[in-house]
């Protein structure tokens, strides 16, 4: 142990330190003396365990944004819904509440595969909650993957990889949310690909929230 000029030797002949008063060595027990050759080893005293704590914590901080700007990254399809937070919530939509339940129960949610319908007319801010969600999740290190048919569609037609592949990542996700459900109805491909996405993801066993402006009635009946 290198002393700082404050340390001292206290009376039973170990290095104390000179801030926190508490020993930066300890003794062997008799008989390790004998296998190390020396009768004492490094200790740490309550200033050296204050410094090693804040910089793991340091560490530990570092590691944690790094992880959530990766799943932010990876689990959002436009960046501006990493501004769809809880926090920036203006707190007019009354199914604020269910999110933010949502979050709090997440690992009974993902244990008992429930997802969440938000369904509304244009403007409501049922895209905004599931970012919300998405968010939340994320910043505890959930991955989650917040999309729309839109993009899926492209993605399959660009993809190298097969359909069936690029859809069993979508289902490694803990949580999958499709926004704007309904919009891409009309063509046969369409709605072959809406119904192996949404079938693949309940037999994933895992839970699935989506948002639409569809009403009940249109989900219920669809004319396509």
């Amino acid at each position: 142990t290198t002393p700082e000029p404050e340390d001292y030797t206290g009376e039973d002949g170990l290095l104390y330190c000179g801030k926190c008063r508490k020993p930066k060595e300890a003794y062997f027990a008799p008989d390790k003396a004998a296998i190390f050759g020396r009768d004492r080893h490094p200790a740490e005293c309550d200033c050296q365990r204050a410094a090693r704590e804040e910089r793991e914590a340091a560490e530990e901080r570092r590691r944690h944004l790094d992880t959530v700007e990766e799943l932010k990254r990876r689990g959002f399809t436009d960046p501006t819904m990493r501004d769809w937070t809880f926090e920036n919530d203006n707190g007019r939509n009354p199914q604020a509440g269910i999110a933010r339940r949502y979050v709090e129960h997440w690992e009974d949610m993902r244990t008992d595969n429930i997802g969440c319908l938000f369904w509304g007319g244009v403007g409501t801010g049922k895209s905004y909650l599931a970012g919300c969600i998405a968010n939340a999740l994320m910043e505890k290190e959930i991955p989650v993957h917040m999309t729309n048919f839109a993009l899926i569609l492209n993605d399959l037609a660009a993809s190298f990889e097969n359909r069936n592949e690029y859809i069993s990542r979508l289902c490694r996700y803990p949580l999958l949310i499709l926004d704007d459900f309904g919009m891409e109805r009309g063509t046969e491909y369409g709605l072959e690909q809406v119904f192996n996405v949404i079938d693949s993801r309940y037999r994933s066993g895992k839970p699935l929230i989506v948002t639409t402006n569809l009403t009940l009635d249109d989900l219920r009946n669809p004319e396509d």
